[in-house]
Order: structure tokens, then C-alpha cells, then sequence
């Protein structure tokens, strides 16, 4: 037996190129389901400038998208966040950055497959069934689990699936947004339409409470776009193709969402918007009939399909980071298992899948209301381990932050602005989400509110098993700090 054949599998170098990491990064943001979810509470908030809010929601994502980039070329590891931390400040918030990515999969994976579920049974004119708690739950269970399937078998398969999903999210938005805002301005809206006006895109109108109210909404809308940078080790060309591509998503993203926002706003006006903020993603489903009539099937599908690609996608960069995490001695050898035939990490991504179908499936039961609760407990951990990078990137950088006013602002100043105002929103994310009023269940847990306790126990049994694996395989803590080579990250 050769060397070559006793060697351990790889992830399939070159399985996808810029366009597929592209569309994995889309996907992982889910735009439809993510602008439903949050285009009614923003009104809530600032009325006539969401469409601000989600444009300057945008300035630290590109901030710390670029920051992504400029490490994905350095170290181009598909544990992405976990690695480049461990590098740059040590394996102890190394290993807390890789457990806040994989929480966050664990978190939201389950609700997003409800809703894939719920809006293509309404899509299909399956109302009776899409009632039914028991064939909810029995459908979003096996749609995990298809999708982690689809998740082993291959990236290619993925990207394929990821092709087909993420069209037909495109064009049904698409003709939502163009329908929305020509009827809004010919003043055809049941619900008293607005003109668009330049003075929408100031976020600033309404106050800074409620601005900062709106970016908090708008960090989770913009989430997901780092899983193109997962698949670095995948995806063909030079180690900057990845990043590249999770730069441009962010950019793609923006467009979409103030295209859809000033569509929205202008037909529905700002009442109606703010009436139904509690309603979440439905707001669509309520506002796709008044749209286009016998055609409201179109935004349901286009709310669904968004769902279920992200059910995948955001598999993608908690297996990945699992992987990673166990190559380096800090998680369990057997989370390091790559298939042989599919190259795909097939023991950390079924782990992603069973811990996110429990969790689902016992805060379900709790109530539908804790479940939600779960989702903003996403805010927490998302601030978190986007800021972590973006000050990784200037550290890691800090001998070449002198060398040119493109990589102090590149490197240095544009990383650790986009890291100081994600954890500004973290702390006041942490404020906000201690009043038991901001949770959908209305209820104390501890004397706080459910979004805050589940965020904080997540963390805390972080640093429980972090300890205990230390205790066991103390190899990875022997990792020290390291500084930039004169690799050019750009």
C-alpha cells in the first residue's frame, strides 16, 4: 500500500468555483425568509427608514466581511472564525469562537425548517396540514435530515440544489418587489400607499433608540453570508476566491433588501407594517394576497424556498467548523472524520443535525413562543463571533498596519470599527434581552428574560465541555498567538 492511499481523506479540493461559494452564501442568509422576518418589526421602529436601517445594518457586515477575506487568505481553513482566533489571540477564544458558530446552527436550523414546512404546505393550498402541530413537526424533522443528507453526499450536489432554491427565491422576490412598488406608486393599495422618497434611506430619522433597535434586527437579516468562506478549502482558484465571494453576498444582500424594503413600505405603508410586526416571516404571507391576488403563492414559495436552502447551508459552516476544531486536537478525533467517497464531513455534520433536532424539538415542546425565544438568542452568539474576527484581523495584521494607509484601513481600522459597533449592539442586545417584556413568551426565566438565558447557559456549557475536553487532550491549548507573514491578504 502506498503513502498516498494510507493518507486520511481530504474535503474535495475544487469542488465549486467563485459563482457556486457565491450562492452558499446567499442561501446561508436566506433573504426572503430573513426580510419577513424583520421588515415588520423595523417599521415598528423607524417607520419610512427601514430601508436606512438595513443600509447602515450593512456597514459592519462589509466591515467584517472584509476582514473574512483578508484571513481566508492568510489561513485558508474552513473552521474560518475558530482558526483565525486561535491564530491571532489563543486557543481559549479560539475555542469559544468555534462554539458560537456551532450553536448558532443548532439554534436555528429546526425553526428554519418549519418554515420551509409551513409555507410550502400554504404554498400548495395544504392549510389543514399546515395547522397540524404533529405533521409540522414530522416534516421539518425530516427535512434536517434531508438536508444533512444532501449536506454529505457532496458540495457539488449542494451547490446544485443551492442553484435551482435560490433562483426561484430571486425571481419570486423579484416580481413581488416590481408588482409592490408599481402598484404602490400608481397609488393601487388597499392599504393607502407612499411615495419612495430619498429621505428613507437616512437611518437616522427616528432617534438612535430606535436606530438601535433596527440594526439589531438588521445584523440577524444580513447573518449567514461567512458560509461561502467555510468552503475555502473547496472551492477552486486562490485563497482569496472564497472571501471574495462572501464580500460580494453582502453587496448582493443590500441590494435585495432595499429593493424589497422601499417596495414594501411603499405599498403597504407604515400602519399596516407596524400592526403586524408580531406575525414575524407571516407578515409575507399576509401581504402576498394584497400584492398579487390569486398569485400569492409566488412570495410563499419564494419565503419557502429561502427557508429550506438555509436549513442546508447552514449546516454547512457548523460541520466545517466541527471539523476543523477536531483537526487540531480541540474536539473529539472522531468529529475530524471526512468520507472517503464524498469528502464531506460526515460525522460533524449528522452531530449538527441530531443536537439541532432535539433542540427543536424539546423547546417546541416547551412552546411555540420559547422556540422564537431561541431564534433571538441568536443575536448574542452571531455579535459575538463577528466581532471576535474582525479584532482577530487586526491583530493578527498588527506589523503590517504601518506599512500603507490601505492595509491600516483594510486590515486595522475598518475591521475594528465593524467589531466595535457588533459588540455595542451586543451590549445593548444583553440589556434589552434581560427585560422579560422583549421575549415572546412574556415570561421571567431567573428573573430574566428566555432570549438572555438561553444565550448565556449556551455559552456557559461552552466553557463547561472546553474545560472538560482540556482536561482530557490538553494539546490544543499548547497553540501560542502567532503574527502575520508577509503573505498579502488582499
Amino acid at each position: 500500500m502506498t503513502a498516498a492511499a494510507e493518507s486520511p481523506p481530504t474535503l474535495r479540493p475544487d469542488a465549486i468555483g467563485f459563482g457556486g461559494a457565491l450562492v452558499i452564501g446567499l442561501a446561508s442568509t436566506s433573504p426572503a425568509y430573513s426580510l419577513a422576518a424583520v421588515i415588520g418589526p423595523v417599521v415598528a421602529l423607524v417607520g419610512v427608514h427601514a430601508p436606512g436601517v438595513l443600509l447602515a445594518s450593512f456597514v459592519p457586515m462589509l466591515l467584517i466581511a472584509t476582514a473574512f477575506a483578508a484571513l481566508d487568505r492568510a489561513d485558508p481553513d474552513c473552521g474560518t472564525t475558530f482558526s483565525w482566533v486561535t491564530r491571532a489571540m489563543g486557543p481559549w477564544a479560539g475555542w469559544i469562537g468555534g462554539w458560537a458558530i456551532a450553536m448558532t446552527g443548532v439554534l436555528v436550523v429546526g425553526s428554519l425548517a418549519e418554515v420551509g414546512v409551513r409555507f410550502t404546505l400554504l404554498a400548495a393550498g395544504l392549510d389543514g396540514w399546515e395547522s397540524s402541530t404533529p405533521v409540522v413537526l414530522g416534516l421539518s424533522v425530516l427535512l434536517v435530515l434531508v438536508m444533512a443528507a444532501l449536506c454529505v453526499l457532496g458540495t457539488e450536489l449542494s451547490v446544485r440544489v443551492q442553484n435551482g432554491l435560490i433562483v426561484a427565491q430571486t425571481a419570486a422576490l423579484a416580481v413581488f418587489a416590481v408588482v409592490a412598488l408599481v402598484r404602490g406608486v400608481r397609488g393601487d393599495s388597499p392599504f393607502g400607499a407612499l411615495t419612495p422618497q430619498w429621505s428613507w434611506l437616512d437611518p437616522f430619522g427616528s432617534g438612535g433608540a430606535a436606530l438601535t433597535g433596527g440594526l439589531l434586527l438588521g445584523v440577524f437579516a444580513y447573518w449567514g453570508w461567512e458560509s461561502a468562506v467555510n468552503l475555502t478549502e473547496e472551492t477552486r482558484g486562490s485563497a482569496a476566491v472564497s472571501g471574495r465571494a462572501g464580500v460580494l453576498s453582502t453587496v448582493v444582500l443590500l441590494l435585495t433588501y432595499l429593493g424589497v424594503a422601499v417596495a414594501v413600505v411603499c405599498f403597504a405603508g407604515t400602519g399596516w407594517l407596524a400592526e403586524n410586526a408580531d406575525e414575524e416571516e407571516a407578515v409575507f404571507a399576509l401581504l402576498s394576497e394584497q400584492v398579487l391576488g390569486g398569485w400569492d403563492w409566488v412570495v410563499l414559495l419564494a419565503v419557502a424556498t429561502a427557508a429550506i436552502a438555509s436549513t442546508q447551508t447552514t449546516i454547512i459552516p457548523a460541520s466545517r467548523t466541527g471539523l476543523s476544531m477536531a483537526r487540531r486536537a480541540a474536539l473529539p478525533a472522531r468529529f475530524g472524520s471526512i468520507s472517503p467517497r464524498h469528502r464531506t464531513p460526515d460525522v460533524s455534520t449528522w452531530w449538527v443535525a441530531g443536537v439541532a433536532v432535539a433542540w427543536y424539538l424539546g423547546v417546541s415542546a416547551v412552546s411555540a413562543n420559547a422556540l422564537f425565544d431561541s431564534i433571538t438568542a441568536l443575536s448574542l452568539l452571531i455579535a459575538l463571533y463577528y466581532a471576535m474576527t474582525g479584532i482577530a484581523c487586526a491583530v493578527y495584521f498588527r506589523q503590517r498596519l504601518t506599512r500603507s494607509l490601505r492595509d491600516l484601513l483594510l486590515l486595522g481600522v475598518g475591521p475594528l470599527v465593524g467589531a466595535g459597533m457588533l459588540v455595542w449592539l451586543l451590549v445593548l442586545s444583553v440589556r434589552d434581552l434581560a427585560d422579560p417584556a422583549h421575549s415572546y413568551t412574556g415570561q421571567a426565566w431567573l428573573g430574566l428574560g428566555p432570549p438572555l438565558v438561553i444565550g448565556v447557559a449556551i455559552m456557559a456549557a461552552g466553557v463547561v465541555l472546553m474545560l472538560v475536553w482540556r482536561r482530557r487532550d490538553a494539546r490544543f491549548w499548547d497553540e501560542r498567538p502567532q503574527v502575520s507573514t508577509d503573505v498579502d491578504p488582499r
